[in-house]
């Protein structure tokens, strides 16, 4: 399924992805730094790999929100692996981790990298406001997020875009509700079956997922008033919080991968990113999915058995959903980021530990095929497919 013509041995394989419980913003992980986040994943996924620190070839995580520098050498750092390796931060900005792992994947795959360490981490608590220095007639003022896209194109808040695309796309209030009341009951029922035990590594005594909502109900999500607009559709019921959390991934070569004992793994087939109007943002994996089947005439959407799709909003994601033909029972068959949360720069790879867990640490179909899809503030998607590969 993969575009790519590679010898087999070269294969990229995810052989082990590890994340913290994620936190409501200024809740239990609120006095933690980003690397007090990232190392213990990072560790942990190490761990399960079995490769040796001084086998890994680059660190690359995704960061949107954070103090700036390079995150991802200082979490390296702070985790203890060695001083020679060295490390980068990749920000797209809520594809931040999808972008990381397609990126070491890639130089697994063209051989400019044995084993990649990647992943992501965000801290909502701990993100900093930036000041704007004065200059002519604007004033020195404070900012919590970068710009995204020119005033002259428009650059809207996030839940201003989600209303403009519920009602360009025709979500109503009542199914974005629905959406959001499975992504809770899935989350909470997939939580009580201990579906994220083995991926949750505990961080300052905390290993349970902050946001989800066992209580939540049909009823107290119609009670809620528009939160962004209103006239708007768009609640803090069907929206995402704000979060804190990481998560980490190993990748290496099916070769390597065997050499290590690895039996299966979660082989990366291909990624495509693409851009749309910012101002309909929520749409961009629309855009990116629609790129990567036209450029792989072998993949298929019916084909696609699960699907890890982000839930900044509801409406954003049953827009996309309807544009690309796929029913709204197929993703996050465990819950998504309405109940379990969006912590910005780690979310793309959760979305990827997801699906490890659903396909390799569980007994899969052999013909499983996944996709893991997330859109990005400035009006960008990014899509990635997957499969478990037997090594």
């Amino acid at each position: 399924m993969s575009r790519f013509t590679l010898p087999p041995d070269r294969q990229p394989v995810i052989i082990s992805a590890r994340r913290s419980a994620i936190g409501r913003a200024r809740g239990m992980f609120a006095n933690l730094d980003v690397e007090d986040l990232a190392a213990p994943v990072m560790q942990a996924a190490i761990a399960d790999s079995g490769i040796h620190p001084a086998e890994i070839d680059e660190v690359i995580l995704g960061n949107a929100a954070g103090p700036g520098g390079n995150i991802a050498r200082l979490s390296a750092l702070h985790a203890g692996l060695p001083m020679s390796l060295p490390a980068i931060t990749v920000d797209r900005q809520c594809g931040s981790g999808l972008e990381a792992v397609w990126q070491a994947c890639l130089r697994v795959a063209t051989g400019s990298a044995d084993c990649v360490l990647t992943g992501g981490v965000e801290s909502q608590s701990r993100a900093p406001l930036r000041t704007l220095p004065a200059s002519g007639v604007l004033q020195e003022h404070s900012y919590a997020r970068a710009r995204f896209s020119p005033e002259t194109l428009g650059d809207p808040e996030m839940g201003e875009a989600a209303d403009t695309v519920a009602a360009q796309y025709g979500i109503s209030r009542a199914r974005q509700d629905a959406f959001a009341l499975r992504s809770q009951k899935r989350a909470t029922k997939a939580r009580s079956n201990g579906a994220f035990s083995d991926e949750i590594v505990p961080i300052a005594g905390q290993s349970i997922d902050e946001c989800v909502r066992p209580d939540m109900t049909a009823d107290r999500l119609a009670r809620l008033r528009p939160a962004f607009d209103k006239d708007g559709t768009v609640t803090v019921g069907n929206a995402c919080p704000l979060n804190d959390g990481a998560c980490a991934l190993v990748v290496t070569s099916a070769a390597n991968a065997r050499a290590l004992g690895h039996k299966v793994g979660l082989a990366f087939l291909d990624a495509a990113a693409a851009g749309v109007d910012p101002n309909l943002l929520g749409i961009g994996p629309v855009a990116s999915t629609r790129k990567l089947l036209k450029r792989d005439s072998a993949l298929d959407i019916a084909d696609v058995s699960h699907l890890e799709f982000n839930e900044a909003f509801a409406s954003q994601v049953l827009a996309s959903l309807d544009a690309l033909g796929i029913s709204e029972e197929l993703p996050n068959l465990e819950g998504g980021a309405i109940a379990l949360g969006h912590p910005f720069g780690a979310s793309g790879a959760i979305l990827v530990t997801r699906l490890f867990s659903q396909l390799v640490r569980r007994p899969a179909p052999e013909n499983s095929l996944a996709m893991a899809m997330i859109g990005i503030g400035g009006g960008q998607g990014i899509t990635a497919t997957f499969a478990p590969t037997a090594l």
